[in-house]
């Protein structure tokens, strides 16, 4: 048997790996600040690579310089919290990517436009919201906690820990529920191997641990039953999203950087459509009540 197929091997490549990566992500969420900037900065950078490999395996060519540049910007903005410049960027990023085009791009115009602009939101935007998510309930009061924000325990961090360990147990319910109770399939022309059962008992556990870690953390049971409600699915979409990709350009993973894993959008697929899912949860339900006044407000505005 080829030393490269040999499953023994490929199962001591995840594991090591996983490990690795796991410890290296859990050391940057709980410091939070400039070392889960800089992990998210590295993943982003890779992922969008990735991103634009698959594309062209398509007969697409986004701009790999517009999304990495505007992904800095992104990541910057969202580092030092600069939410109201986030309009402008996504205004530049619009005319730079049709400029790009203009003057440098090839057929498909329209496509590649396109593409150049789901880049910096997909691999940019969506997962740098973890930031966001980090820093609810951190008050920093010095110049040093403002540049390096070394805040370590705050409400945020409970949230990221929560959104971590319920999509890794997402995936692993979906797994042995698959493989051991799987008849339906999900998306037989997406991912072939994922079926209803496995779906249902990936949820099933994630909302258990939800509700488990929501406890700990001082939420509210119903809090915690929707966050798990809203983790599990939007990690399965994310991963199914990432999957479609793949599937329509016809490639079988996003790189191989990550031995036994593929590439980094494989590995983070999950958590893509996730993040921004649970920040604005916990900004708009648990943190406060505002989007419930303004709802109210603008029905009682309209009768």
């Amino acid at each position: 048997m080829d030393e490269n197929t040999n499953p023994k091997k490929s199962i001591i490549q995840r594991v090591i790996t996983g490990l690795i990566l796991g410890f290296t992500a859990l050391f940057c969420i709980i410091f939070g600040g400039f070392p889960l900037l800089l992990l998210l900065m590295i993943i982003i950078i890779i992922g969008s690579k990735e991103y634009v490999q698959i594309l062209k395996h398509k007969g697409f060519y986004p701009s790999l310089k517009v999304i990495i540049t505007f992904n800095i910007i992104i990541a910057l903005l969202a580092y030092f919290n600069c939410k109201s410049l986030m309009t402008l960027v996504f205004t530049f990023g619009l005319i730079v990517s049709f400029m790009w085009v203009l003057f440098k791009g090839r057929q498909p115009y329209i496509a590649n436009v396109a593409t150049t602009l789901l880049g910096f939101v997909y691999c940019g935007w969506c997962p740098l919201q973890l930031l966001f998510l980090r820093d609810l309930g951190t008050h920093n009061t010095s110049s040093l906690q403002m540049i390096f924000k070394t805040n370590i325990l705050s409400a945020g961090l409970g949230y990221v820990v929560f959104l971590l360990l319920l999509v890794i147990m997402t995936d692993v319910g979906c797994y042995y529920s698959g493989k051991y109770f799987g008849k339906h399939k999900l998306a037989p022309v997406i991912s072939p191997s994922k079926t209803v059962e496995g779906a249902i008992g990936g949820a099933f556990s994630a909302v258990i641990l939800g509700l488990i870690l929501g406890y700990f953390i001082g939420l509210p049971w119903y809090h915690s039953f929707l966050m798990g409600i809203l983790v599990t699915f939007f990690a399965q979409i994310g991963d199914l999203s990432e999957s479609l990709l793949k599937r329509d350009a016809g490639v079988k993973d996003s790189g191989d950087l990550l031995p036994g894993h593929g590439g980094f959008l494989d590995r983070t697929d999950s958590y893509i459509l996730t993040i921004p899912i649970l920040y604005y949860y916990c900004v708009y339900f648990v943190q406060s009540n505002d989007l419930w006044n303004n709802i109210i407000a603008f029905v009682r505005g309209i009768f």
